[in-house]
């Protein structure tokens, strides 16, 4: 059954339940007592910087946090203090301010009884001219279907300047469902073991990820500015509700506030639903919030045919109707109003790149109408059906994902004539879809910019899918059949690096050998390129 005390309590009194302390590992993260789970710090301006800790005691000890020029504190700069708080699962921020633009700084944690935590390493953003700034774009990290190595390659990089995670940070499923008992990776166990529903579940699932040394050390390194996908809360959701919120789960709101709360309280991220970062003069990354605000329901191509006894009047009708309707949103008007705002203050102060980091892909995917044949083989009945339909819905003119911007085209119009109107130099960053992707952004028939979309730490993709098929083959069909598609490898794990300069933006899709395995070893990588003014990527 899912955990619905509260943890704090349950923590103090030891009867947090058999299912959730059924490995020695569980057992040993519940019982932890003083710095737990290291630090972590995110939000960087360019004088500030926010730091994280967890420190488990009784009552809500003050914590003094340090930060220094040098890893041994010989020369601290600034000095702050702050509350473990039980009521948000021991955990401690704090803004320090007064810090100098554009350069490293160690941190730390000072504990009552004089205990330190780990040293972190964090750095403030650049003011003026910036020559080189590099980024790290992560999303959909499972723990359960392998390990963390591409937190673990990145975290031992100097190249880095700061992440950014897009989402879908952790997966809310029980044990044995995404992944099944037979994908799991032996000795990665989750808690607790069913679904999370009620904040301590949340809590307690964040406390199981944030144990893996690979995504510490991440943290530990490097500042983060992040957002939530959809599996932080329930999978597909929107404001009303989630495609994974049954009603004998309890009251929506009710879990989507405890998911909002363990977020705040687990990440390094202040409480603001959407915020902007400046890079001197060089770029302007815009991090909006696109699930939970204010998102329209999705649709649904089964809804759309019914019965199924005229698909092709109902897809037409669903394309020329719900599909296309105006007031569908992603964002919000109020979202897409500052999101607007923002681009166009940053074309107009001279910055060279406008940075859009959300959650799902913004360029259009069709489905290939090659592989309906190869799905009509295939022995699920229920593949066969979906790629019945996909064809159909194709064949109508209709995309591939509707969870993604192409469910929600007005918007999505709305946006890319926000950015053609602000004479932007748009850079779209995505994660959710778990494969890698370069897309051309098109407003009118004219270039508005590119999208660059991660693929997952972990999480599988088309592979898992259609393992029959070579995903070399499966890629072509991809792009031969969505004409803004330059580029996708759907097979891979790994991460994106987005390398900004005054000239060009150039992402580098990285892809590990294997997470099955703990390793750093990478398979390949490829690099995509756009110059400052052409809003399309170069050829080649």
């Amino acid at each position: 059954m899912t955990i619905t005390m509260d943890r704090r309590l349950l923590l103090q009194s030891g009867l947090f339940g058999l299912a959730a302390v059924a490995t020695p590992g569980a057992a040993r993260l519940l019982a932890a007592r003083g710095f737990t789970h290291q630090v972590a710090s995110g939000e960087p301006t360019q004088n500030s910087v926010l730091l994280w800790t967890r420190y488990v005691s009784e009552g809500e000890p003050v914590l003094r946090a340090e930060i220094a020029e040098d890893a041994e504190f010989g020369r601290i700069v600034a000095r702050g203090e702050t509350t473990a708080r039980n009521a948000h699962d021991f955990t401690a921020k704090i803004v320090i301010p007064g810090l100098e633009p554009g350069r490293w700084y160690f941190y730390r944690f000072i504990a009552p009884d004089g205990t330190a935590s780990v040293t972190g390493r964090t750095r403030t953003l650049p003011e003026g001219p910036v020559g080189e700034f590099t980024l790290g774009v992560f999303s959909c990290s499972n723990f359960r279907f392998g390990h963390f190595n591409a937190y673990r390659h990145a975290a031992a990089r100097n190249d880095l300047d700061l992440i950014i995670h897009t989402g879908d940070y952790f997966y809310e499923y029980e044990m044995g469902r995404y992944p099944s008992e037979e994908q799991a990776l032996a000795g990665r166990e989750l808690m607790p073991s069913a679904e999370i529903i009620a904040l301590a579940d949340y809590w307690l699932r964040y406390a199981t990820y944030r144990a893996d040394p690979d995504l510490a050390a991440l943290h530990r390194n490097f500042p983060m500015i992040a957002r939530w996908d959809d599996h932080e809360i329930a999978n597909d959701p929107w404001h009303g509700g989630a495609e994974n919120h049954q009603p004998d789960e309890g009251d929506w709101n009710a879990r989507k506030r405890a998911a909002m709360q363990a977020y705040h309280d687990w990440m390094p991220v202040s409480d603001a639903p959407w915020d902007s970062y400046q890079i001197g003069d060089l770029a302007t990354i815009i991090l909006p919030e696109t699930r939970l605000t204010a998102r329209s329901e999705q649709l649904d191509y089964a809804v759309a045919v019914g019965d199924g006894s005229a698909v092709s009047q109902s897809l037409a009708a669903f394309r020329d109707g719900p599909w296309s309707d105006e007031a569908r949103t992603i964002m919000g008007a109020e979202q897409e109003a500052w999101v607007a705002a923002q681009l166009a203050v940053s074309t107009a102060s001279g910055t060279r790149w406008q940075i859009l980091g959300q959650q799902v892909i913004m360029g259009r995917t069709n489905f290939p109408l090659p592989l309906a044949a190869e799905i009509a083989g295939s022995d699920n009945a229920l593949v066969r059906q979906r790629g019945a339909l996909f064809a159909a819905a194709t064949q109508a003119g209709l995309p591939l994902n509707l969870d993604a911007w192409d469910g929600y085209p007005a918007a999505r119009t709305r946006l890319l004539a926000s950015a053609q109107e602000a004479d932007a130099n748009l850079i779209v960053l995505s994660g959710d879809s778990h494969n890698a992707w370069a897309f051309d952004l098109h407003q009118d028939g004219a270039n508005v910019g590119v999208e660059m979309a991660g693929h997952s730490v972990t999480s599988p993709g088309f592979e898992s899918f259609l393992p029959q098929m070579n995903p070399e083959t499966l890629a072509g069909l991809l792009v031969e059949a969505s004409p803004d598609l330059r580029w996708t490898d759907s097979s891979r794990r790994g991460y994106l690096t987005v390398t900004l300069t005054p000239a060009e933006v150039r992402g580098e899709w990285l892809f590990l050998e294997t997470v099955r395995e703990r390793s750093v070893a990478m398979a390949q990588s490829s690099t995509k390129r756009v110059e400052h003014g052409a809003r399309a990527f170069a050829d080649g």
